[in-house]
């Protein structure tokens, strides 16, 4: 049986600023059975922006919802040429420090899975194994016709093939994998139907009004009640998607470890939150615990 680290934490539900001591979340990973719950921040040091963090793109940027992209054939052009554009960017991005510790953390045994809210596909590139992707994963599209799977780099291709020479300047990426574009640099895009039936391609993600699939949601859940503590990585908690599983942790007496600069919606459940960056404290961290980082993994 596992004992439970004894940490001086401060008592649940007191709200109170960040810590800069990352000695508790270090305590755990030595414990083992550490869930990761990982958002945006977590990818911000690969270059993709975070939503809420300072500088989000939600205080500048309205991600399209699932309801507009399936009743406004405008809309789905709007958002495919953005998402064509800013997949160029988006799909060359690398994991950073934060990315390759929680695989090495992975790789000595130290974690009990990862549950991520991020599209980017970064933690698997790290070499992270059996991630769970809570909002889907960028690098796949779904027909919403016939439900058949493709690959997001062979629809970039048509996509390409259908657009020659569309090559407007963004004014920035955002977290969601699309570009800032005006309705001018949209222009006529060609967007592409499904080669098997036609009908129309939405990418495997979940979109801002569209629930997570129970399954996946459950299979969540299931992590959490395994798990021996839970490590959220650069989330805001700011929807319940991810902040349903602190709850589930907190409710279950499983401690709760944050590392994210700002405050969050689920501090009040957690015993600690390090207020540092991510890159730095993870690799201190893999350094306080004797575990090399190792290299990326390369694309398939």
């Amino acid at each position: 049986m596992r004992m439970r680290p004894t940490l001086n934490w401060t008592p649940r539900g007191e709200l109170r600023p960040g810590t800069t001591d990352p000695g508790p979340v270090a305590d755990a990973l030595r414990a083992g059975g550490v869930l990761v719950l990982s958002g945006a921040g977590l990818s911000t040091e690969s270059g993709i922006p975070d939503y809420r963090g300072e500088g989000g793109s939600l205080s500048r940027h309205t991600p399209m919802t699932y309801q507009e992209f399936t009743a406004s054939e405008r809309a789905r052009r709007r958002y495919w040429a953005r998402s064509h554009l800013g997949w160029r960017t988006f799909g060359r991005a690398r994991p950073n420090a934060g990315h390759r510790a929680v695989a090495a953390f992975g790789r000595h045994g130290l974690l009990s899975g990862v549950i991520t809210q991020n599209v980017d596909g970064l933690h698997q590139a790290a070499g992270s194994q059996d991630v769970v992707e809570l909002h889907g994963g960028l690098d796949r599209v779904v027909c919403l016709s016939c439900g058949a799977f493709g690959s997001r780099r062979e629809l970039a291709r048509r996509l390409q093939d259908a657009n020659a020479g569309f090559a407007p300047m963004a004014a920035r990426l955002n977290p969601d994998g699309d570009a800032d574009l005006t309705d001018e640099q949209v222009g006529e895009f060609r967007v592409v139907d499904c080669s098997r039936c036609g009908g129309i391609l939405k990418p495997d993600v979940v979109f801002f009004g569209e629930a997570v699939p129970p399954r996946r949601v459950e299979q969540c859940r299931e992590l959490v009640g395994a798990a021996a503590s839970l490590l959220v990585l650069g989330s805001s908690l700011t929807v319940m998607s991810g902040l349903r599983f602190v709850r589930q942790a907190a409710q279950a007496d499983k401690p709760v470890l944050i590392v994210n600069r700002d405050a969050t919606r689920g501090d009040g459940h957690a015993e600690t939150r390090v207020a540092l960056p991510l890159g730095t404290t993870l690799t201190t961290l893999a350094e306080q615990l004797d575990i090399p980082l190792g290299e990326a993994q390369p694309d398939a």
